[in-house]
């Protein structure tokens, strides 16, 4: 029985975005596996791994055969091992699926579609808004890199997401920086709400979304988030816990401060960092007026010094920082320009946008 006539091309992209959602190991067999199915008149790509749910489309490739699942790793191995612009024609005989392109034949083992686990939220359930996709991939990668990593406290692995009337915030922390942004919604929401995304949820969402302005369809309920386009939807639980009260964290009233390049600090921290030990990777600011040295050292007795001319007026401060906190924010912003606010060297800094009012990244000190 004929399934699915299309060409290399058009099923390669949305095969890859559905696929990378699937664990290599899996306890259940079917999970390796993606749904192929009709989908009005087009051909849906299914693939989950119980905690999220990622559905692409072929566009105008009707399925007029049955829905069935196949090894996802394979039938993607096997599209791209094909000539670009190749014909492809699946045939499904039995529990068997027939591939034949050009002179190439391949033939697959299916699982049933039944048993292919769902997941899915109660129509009318949820706050519903829309956003473009090139503000929401802009707002998850500015904050992202401060998410936990296999964190105990597993509320810390994943980012924040909090509707507050009028405001859509993102934060994440891992317990030694913060990182928080906000962007204004055209319709203020009715009420609030707070979830945690899962982190290979944010990594998934920053991967699948573009840089254009198509609006995306954001769904968020207590259990739930949905992400849906013209391309994809993505479905994920959230996490289940409290997130850390983020304005407690987040400084006021500091005085000293400099503005500087982002991509001149950057390039500094870069050339400095070479040498730092690799285990506390620690860097020393050492500010005085009209100046910043940055200073690193290891256990060989090496040592690396930068000094960048600053508009700083205010009195000499020694603070350190591990320098890959400060790379991490820098190499996720794309501004001219960054503000630097101190308090003293036991305090916090505070690394913010002139001109924005938004973005707050802090990040506690460390002893050298």
């Amino acid at each position: 029985m004929l399934v699915l006539e299309t060409r290399k091309d058009t099923l390669l992209k949305p095969l890859q975005a559905a696929v990378s959602v699937v664990e290599r190991k899996q306890t259940l067999p079917i999970l390796s596996n993606i749904l192929i199915e009709q989908a009005d008149d087009c051909t849906a790509l299914v693939a989950t791994d119980l905690e999220i749910q990622i559905t692409t489309w072929l566009q105008d490739v009707p399925a007029p055969g049955t829905a069935f699942t196949v090894s996802a790793r394979k039938l993607l191995d096997i599209c791209r091992s094909l000539p670009d612009g190749q014909a492809i024609r699946l045939e499904l005989e039995g529990e068997q699926l027939k591939l034949k392109s050009g002179k190439s034949r391949f033939s697959l083992q299916t699982l049933p579609a039944r048993d292919f686990p769902r997941l899915q939220i109660a129509e009318g359930e949820g706050v519903r808004f829309t956003l473009p996709q090139s503000q929401i991939k802009h707002l998850l990668t500015r904050v992202q890199y401060a998410m936990a990593v296999q964190d105990i406290r597993y509320y810390l692995n994943g980012m924040l997401v909090s509707l507050q009337g009028e405001r859509l915030v993102v934060a994440a922390t891992d317990g030694h920086r913060l990182a928080l942004d906000a962007v204004d919604l055209k319709e203020p929401l009715s009420h609030g709400l707070d979830v945690i995304l899962p982190r290979k949820t944010v990594q998934e969402l920053v991967r699948l979304l573009g840089d254009s302005d198509a609006g995306v369809e954001i769904v968020l309920s207590k259990n739930q988030v949905v992400f849906r386009q013209t391309d994809f939807e993505l479905r994920s639980k959230v996490v289940d816990g409290k997130f850390p009260d983020y304005q407690r964290v987040i400084p006021t009233g500091y005085e000293k401060t400099f503005v500087i390049e982002r991509v001149r600090l950057n390039q500094a921290l870069a050339r400095t960092a070479i040498l730092t030990n690799e285990k506390y990777r620690g860097v020393r600011l050492a500010l005085t007026h009209g100046s910043l040295r940055l200073a690193c050292s290891n256990n060989e007795q090496e040592e690396a010094q930068e000094e960048l001319e600053i508009d700083y007026q205010h009195e000499p401060m020694d603070i350190s920082f591990n320098v890959q906190y400060l790379q991490d924010v820098l190499n996720n912003l794309d501004c001219e320009q960054v503000q630097c606010s101190f308090g003293d060297a036991s305090s916090s800094m505070l690394l913010t946008i002139p001109g924005e009012e938004h973005f707050r990244y802090v990040v506690m000190p460390m002893r050298i």
